[in-house]
């Protein structure tokens, strides 16, 4: 069995090795030499297939597509995906067939582990259930955990995409023409914001209302701060009030919040040390501190005290 399992493993690691090598080497390589000198590679975004992509693709989406799903459901799925940056339409059908492949995966692993777990017939029913309900949720978690590194990238990013912003507008550029410049000179630093007003941008050029188009965003992305630029920019365009003392405004409140939770942050650090020093620093401290002494009390002490017990 162990030998089996090894062998198993080592050819699961030599098919993702020669994929990945395929993928980022061989095929960039041959195009590069079809091409006779220098080009740049644009990877395909998560879920979408190309022609060279083989069979393996296709069967993910064939998997996915077998999977039944609730309209709602996938609605949801679809917005989480959309905020995390993956906007493809075969997105949902890569997410369902990996969350049937991770509970094949654990569940296979949770079968072939469960002799050298337990010997309990009754847990070696539950671990591959919780396995299973474990290969359910992951993808989900992951899920949540992109989304939620990528807000954070966007939040970090919107006082510099402001500033330059109010600098496009106040130096004669429209809000049009200012959210461009602003995408086009932030992808190598913030690409996630600069990816979002790419769109904003290619949705007005296609006909949108600027309004539509930023409440486009806004739900786009499902991030609070971007949320309330939206609306500052929305309410300025309705009102006809400065858009430059606007962005202005809002980019010296974020930073200024920014300090704040700074602060506040730095002020938990010393009750959430109380634990850690009290449960692994106390109890070395103690010992290098009060060992020796401890040492010379027992080797000193208790001879003393049995020499006094056999003297009565």
């Amino acid at each position: 069995m162990a030998i089996l399992l090894s062998l198993l493993l080592f050819a699961v690691l030599m098919l993702a090795i020669g994929y990945f090598g395929y993928r980022r080497i061989a095929r960039p390589g041959k195009v590069y030499e079809q091409l006779g000198g220098e080009a740049t590679f644009a990877t395909p975004a998560f879920g979408e297939a190309t022609a060279s992509d083989g069979m393996v693709v296709r069967i993910i989406q064939e998997l996915g597509e077998k999977v039944p799903i609730d309209p709602t459901d996938a609605s949801l799925l679809r917005k989480d995906l959309m905020a995390a940056g993956y906007r493809s339409e075969n997105a949902l059908l890569y997410y369902q067939a990996g969350r049937v492949i991770s509970i094949v995966v654990l569940v296979g692993l949770a079968m072939i582990f469960r002799g050298y777990i337990t010997s309990n017939s009754i847990l070696s029913i539950v671990i591959p259930v919780a396995a299973g309900f474990a290969g359910f949720f992951a993808p989900s978690l992951y899920l949540d955990n992109l989304v939620a590194n990528r807000h954070d990238r966007i939040r970090m990013s919107l006082p510099d995409a402001l500033d330059l912003m109010v600098v496009s507008v106040e130096a004669g550029l429209g809000l049009d023409q200012a959210i461009q410049y602003v995408a086009k000179e932030l992808i190598i630093t913030h690409p996630d914001i600069s990816e979002e007003l790419q769109l904003v941008n290619l949705e007005i050029r296609a006909g949108k209302r600027r309004v539509e188009a930023l409440r486009n965003l806004a739900e786009r992305t499902g991030e609070t701060e971007l949320r309330k630029l939206v609306a500052i920019l929305i309410q300025t365009e309705r009102f006809g009030t400065s858009i430059a003392d606007s962005l202005r405004t809002h980019s010296d409140f974020m930073r200024v919040r920014r300090r704040q939770e700074a602060e506040e942050r730095a002020n938990k650090v010393g009750v959430k040390l109380v634990f850690p020093i009290f449960f692994f620093i106390l109890p070395s401290m103690l010992v290098v501190s009060a060992g020796p002494g401890l040492l010379q009390v027992f080797k000193y002490l208790f001879p003393l005290m049995k020499g006094a017990n056999v003297g009565q």
